[in-house]
Order: C-alpha cells, then sequence, then structure tokens
C-alpha cells in the first residue's frame, strides 16, 4: 500500500489547495465580513455574480449551507419545493429545509438525463386549499450523477416555473463542470434562475466555500439566514482568496478532468462484469458484479487507490488525478477481474 499519496476517486472534494493557492490565502487582504468590510470576500462576491449573471452572492461554508439559505429564503414554514428523488438538497443535505426550515420536500424521480419530467411536476404542484402545504418553488440540480442538463430542457423549466408561479433555485454545485462541457459561459447556464448554488470545493479545487446568488433583495434576506445558521464568517478573506484563485486558475483545466474521466470509463467499459454509463464530466457510474465488490475494494486499497466501490459505483475525477494515476487505476482493475 502506498502510504505517501493516494489516488483519490471518491469525490472531486478531496482537492489539495496548490501552493499558489495558499500563497494567495497567506497574503488576502482580510476584515470583518459580517459587517461587510472583508475585502477579498467582497470581490470573490462580486466576481461570482458576474460569473453567474445574478445582481449579487453571499460567500458562505458549503453547498449544504448555500443551497440551505436558498430555500430558506424563497420559502416560508408550511410551504413546498419540488425536488428531484435523488438531488442533493432532498437526498443528502440532511433534511434540512424540512428540520430547520419547516418547508416540505416534494420529491419525484429524476428522468435518465437528470431533467425531472415537467408533466409530473405539474401533476404534483398542490391546489390553493387550506389542506394542502403551497407550492413555492422548484429545484434542479446541475449536474446530476455528472450529466448535463440540456439547455433546452432548462429554458423549458424556467418558463413553465413563470407560468405556474413558481420561483427556481439551482443546484451549480459542478456548474462549471457544465459550462466546460458545453463549451459555454455559466451566466448563459444560469440566466433566468430566481437563484444559483455554486460550489468552490469541487472541481475548482478551493478548499472550502459555496456562493448563492440571486438580486440584491434576495442576498440581504439570505445575509440574516446565513447569521441564523453560524454561517457568519469574520476575517474570511483568507477563504475567499483560495476561490479567486481557483475561478481565475482552475475554471478551463476542468476539461482534463472530463478527458481522463472519458479516457477511464472507456477502459472499464472493456471489462467483462462491469457495466459503465455514458460519461459527460468528471464523475463515471459503474455498475459491479455484487461478488466482486468485497474484493475489488480491498484490491484497489492495497494499490494505494481509494475508491467507494459497491455495487453502484462512483468514480470522480479531479485536479489531484492525472492521466497517468487513470492509467494505473484502469489497469489495477483490469488485473483484478483478470
Amino acid at each position: 500500500m502506498k502510504t505517501d499519496q493516494w489516488i483519490d476517486l471518491r469525490s472531486d472534494t478531496v482537492t489539495q489547495p496548490s501552493d499558489a493557492m495558499r500563497k494567495a490565502m497567506m497574503s488576502a487582504k482580510v476584515g470583518d465580513d459580517v459587517y461587510g468590510e472583508d475585502p477579498t470576500v467582497n470581490r470573490l462576491q462580486d466576481l461570482v455574480a458576474e460569473l453567474t449573471g445574478q445582481k449579487a452572492a453571499l460567500f458562505v461554508s458549503s453547498g449544504v449551507q448555500s443551497n440551505l439559505i436558498g430555500l430558506l429564503t424563497h420559502c416560508q414554514r408550511g410551504e413546498e419545493y419540488i425536488v428531484g428523488q435523488d438531488a442533493h438538497t432532498y437526498k443528502y443535505e440532511g433534511g434540512g429545509a424540512a428540520v430547520l426550515g419547516s418547508i416540505q420536500p416534494q420529491p419525484i424521480e429524476f428522468n435518465h438525463d437528470g431533467t425531472l419530467d415537467l408533466t409530473k411536476v405539474a401533476s404534483v404542484i398542490k391546489a390553493k386549499d387550506v389542506h394542502f402545504a403551497r407550492t413555492k418553488l422548484l429545484a434542479l440540480e446541475n449536474t446530476t450523477g455528472g450529466k448535463v442538463l440540456p439547455q433546452s430542457y432548462v429554458e423549458q423549466a424556467i418558463r413553465f416555473c413563470k407560468q405556474k408561479d413558481l420561483k427556481n433555485h439551482l443546484d451549480g454545485a459542478r456548474i462549471a463542470n457544465a459550462a466546460v462541457k458545453q463549451q459555454c459561459s455559466i451566466s448563459s447556464l444560469t440566466k433566468g434562475f430566481d437563484s444559483v448554488s455554486i460550489c468552490l470545493s469541487k472541481g475548482l479545487g478551493a478548499p472550502i466555500g459555496s456562493l448563492i446568488c440571486s438580486d440584491n433583495e434576495f442576498i440581504e434576506e439570505a445575509k440574516h439566514w446565513r447569521k441564523m445558521l453560524g454561517g457568519g464568517m469574520r476575517q474570511a478573506g483568507i477563504l475567499a482568496a483560495a476561490g479567486i484563485y481557483a475561478i481565475q486558475n482552475n475554471f478551463e483545466r476542468l476539461n482534463e478532468d472530463h478527458e481522463n474521466a472519458e479516457y477511464l470509463a472507456t477502459s472499464l467499459a472493456e471489462i467483462k462484469g462491469i457495466i459503465v454509463a455514458p460519461v459527460q464530466t468528471n464523475i463515471i457510474m459503474l455498475a459491479i458484479e455484487e461478488n466482486k465488490v468485497e474484493g475489488l475494494s480491498e484490491f484497489l486499497r492495497i494499490k494505494g487507490i481509494r475508491a467507494s466501490i459497491g455495487k453502484n459505483t462512483r468514480l470522480v475525477t479531479h485536479l489531484d488525478v492525472s492521466r497517468q494515476d487513470v492509467e494505473l487505476v484502469a489497469a489495477s482493475f483490469k488485473q483484478f477481474f483478470s
């Protein structure tokens, strides 16, 4: 087993800040962000607002907090949001909207491409009746399982929300991956959304941080919820500097992660006993023979490869995984299955 350095495919959240990013953090100008006086945080917020085509942005500690603030700002107690059954805002964020906001989720199944069937969405919108929660919001996610939402669908969903008098929120944790894949700007993918969450600590490689983006009035209300959730950070420019560096230096290179994921997926698809889903960005979804799971997990560990191996497995490429690394991973899989 390698003890000095792992090839870690569990998630793109495991990336380490580079020496240049650490230098930017160390030299960041700071102030008290709760007072709005941290110049580096303010610069990051302006940068991401422009990037997403929104009027304003608010720096928070995590994607979970960013999404939760978005839901709490949109919805009052007893109101409802419609969301994908496997969406992060519903399945992987601790039930925060329901527990902390008394907001009722109405989950429906994703289509295979990560979209929500708008006919199904329409069918679960509650009538205006004292017996029902008030349906207030549609929450979408881009990307989902590495799949990019078709832009034609996004535009249709935004028109649908206007017709149905619904607000819309985009969990854009990996929206940068979607933009690089489609060779377009982030703002072209977020145009028309009432709020957008964007994460800095996944493929972009910052150690911490997300932003909630919307109009000025929304962000002023979001500050209240951030404070209530314990997210009011003080000299946070040290963290914001990493985010600025990530956006300015690690955006275009996401294409390398996509190419490495495609290479690895193509290699693994040659192995009998593994079914590989089509790959679009940096996430590879595998179905592995159940009787091989336990042995494969231990075999990879011995090879110095960290991966969350199961019957349904997700492998994620990122800036700390090189082409040489994915070649070694592919060879290790083939060795085990041979």
